[in-house]
């Protein structure tokens, strides 16, 4: 089983969602793996990666400007 999102936001956009991470993956593109590298921030996406993510989760605000919420 997948850890859960580093992201307390994505985290709860997830499970308001019902959403695998499998599902995140074909929703933007992307191989699970590479999800999972993003949500447990093992890896920082790319800024099209992060806005696809947050337009198949409905997140809406904005990322902290912090280190956990920087892109590539």
């Amino acid at each position: 089983m997948a850890p859960n999102p580093q992201c307390a936001a994505l985290a709860a956009a997830k499970e308001r969602k019902g959403l695998s991470y499998a599902a995140i993956a074909e929703k933007i593109g992307q191989s699970e793996e590479r999800v999972v590298q993003i949500c447990t921030g093992a890896d920082h996406p790319t800024p099209a990666e992060f806005n696809a993510l947050a337009s198949a989760l409905d997140i809406k605000q904005s990322a902290p400007h912090d280190a956990a919420h920087a892109t590539k």
